[in-house]
């Protein structure tokens, strides 16, 4: 696993590793606006997970998810977390659930 200060650092280097797709939480999925792409919890997998905690401002606490779908598309999620976390679904909690 790589090493980030930032979170742009994070998405940056995922992107330069191929991870290309910008996903973003729709309730009980992820999705692309871009492509069209939409992944059931099922379909994919986290392969790497970043986590920033804000030193002085929480509204930069955030984790970053390197994702990788079973039909071959990568992709990266910045999600906030505490009172920035996006509303989504128990089964979608499951799956993005940091374990340290």
């Amino acid at each position: 696993m790589f090493n980030y200060d930032t979170v742009t650092q994070a998405v940056n280097g995922l992107k330069q590793r191929g991870y290309t797709i910008d996903f973003n939480i729709d309730n009980e999925v992820i999705t692309c606006k871009e492509t069209p792409i939409t992944l059931m919890p099922s379909e994919f997998e986290i392969s790497e997970v970043y986590r920033f905690e804000g030193n002085s401002d929480p509204a930069d606490e955030a984790v970053v998810y390197a994702i990788e779908s079973k039909h071959g598309h990568k992709g990266v999620l910045v999600n906030g977390f505490g009172i920035s976390a996006d509303q989504i679904s128990d089964e979608l909690i499951k799956k993005l659930k940091v374990v340290y």
